[in-house]
């Protein structure tokens, strides 16, 4: 079951251990835990770092965001917003895959950890010279990375804001393999 939550723009990835606390798997009226292959794959979800169980990610996050906006750095709640703004399209049902908000860039503006779309509608991790494919078990075998030419980018823009201005992603061992 699957349940889209409009009364929350909280989308946020935390430890899978923290402090002994436990959150139930499957609880009806409350959150589930999703999980997720590493911090690519959650930011081209819309999410950004707890502000509680890994606090020196967010606050990482929030300043590289602030650096990229030339301001002081946003709250949680600004930040969620305009994450909740740029990932999903008004919408409702189980498969939100048509909601999805892509958003077109040159390639080589692009910093690593950014995922974006190949011409073959597959998710594509950028890491230094490759694009890796995405499966829920790894990154795939790298591939040369898109040069000079647009593409469809995934990863939300505030979030490649802050890949751009220092925020350094917990990957998966297989996007650098």
């Amino acid at each position: 079951m699957v349940r889209h939550h409009r009364s929350t723009t909280l989308w946020i990835t935390c430890r899978t251990s923290f402090r002994g606390w436990r959150h139930p798997l499957d609880a009806p009226h409350v959150w589930t835990p999703l999980f997720f292959l590493d911090d690519a794959v959650a930011l081209a979800a819309g999410h950004r770092p707890c502000a509680t169980c890994r606090r020196e990610d967010y606050r990482a996050y929030r300043d590289a965001v602030a650096t990229a906006g030339g301001g002081r750095p946003p709250g949680a709640v600004e930040l969620d917003r305009r994450l909740a703004a740029e990932r999903l399209r008004r919408g409702r049902g189980v498969d939100r895959r048509a909601d999805r908000r892509l958003w077109t860039t040159d390639v080589d503006d692009l910093p690593d950890g950014t995922v974006i779309i190949d011409d073959d509608g597959r998710a594509r991790l950028l890491i230094g010279d490759a694009a890796r494919p995405f499966s829920f078990e790894a990154w795939g075998p790298a591939g040369p990375r898109p040069r000079a030419r647009s593409v469809d980018v995934l990863t939300p823009s505030t979030s490649v804001a802050a890949l751009r201005n220092g925020f350094a992603p917990t990957l998966h061992p297989s996007a650098r393999a």
